[in-house]
C-alpha cells in the first residue's frame, strides 16, 4: 500500500513542478489529480491498494483543513475589511456550482431517442 501512497504523491510532486515551470494558474495538486485519473483512465482500472489508500485519506480529510482553518483565524483582520465582498463571492459561486450540477446531471442522465427502460 505505500506504494500507491508514493504514487499519489508523485502525482502531486509532478503536477507541482509542471505548473512551477510553466507558470500556469492551476494548482500543481489539481494537475496531479488530473494526472493520475488519466492514468487509471488508461488502465481501466482502481487497484484494489490504491481504493484502499484513497478511501483511508478521504476518511481523514477534514484533518487536512484544519491548517486551512487555523491561517483564517490567524489572518481574519485581512478578510474583514472585505468580508461582505468575500461572503457574496461564496454565495454566488456556491448558486453557480448547484446550477452546473444540476443542468450537468440533467444532461448526463437523459434517455437517449429509442433507448429501453428497465423500469417500464
Amino acid at each position: 500500500m505505500l506504494n500507491y501512497l508514493t504514487l499519489i504523491f508523485f502525482c502531486q510532486l509532478v503536477g507541482e513542478a509542471f505548473v512551477a515551470a510553466t507558470g500556469l494558474p492551476v494548482p500543481g495538486p489539481v494537475l496531479g489529480m488530473v494526472l493520475l485519473f488519466a492514468g487509471l483512465s488508461i488502465r481501466g482500472s482502481i487497484p484494489k491498494d490504491l481504493d484502499t489508500v484513497s478511501g483511508a485519506l478521504l476518511s481523514n480529510l477534514s484533518l487536512l483543513f484544519v491548517p486551512a482553518g487555523t491561517g483564517i483565524m490567524v489572518h481574519l483582520s485581512l478578510l474583514a475589511g472585505d468580508g461582505i465582498a468575500v461572503s457574496v463571492a461564496l454565495v454566488i459561486s456556491t448558486m453557480a456550482t448547484i446550477a452546473v450540477t444540476g443542468l450537468m446531471m440533467q444532461a448526463l442522465t437523459r434517455k437517449k431517442p429509442g433507448s429501453v427502460d428497465d423500469a417500464e
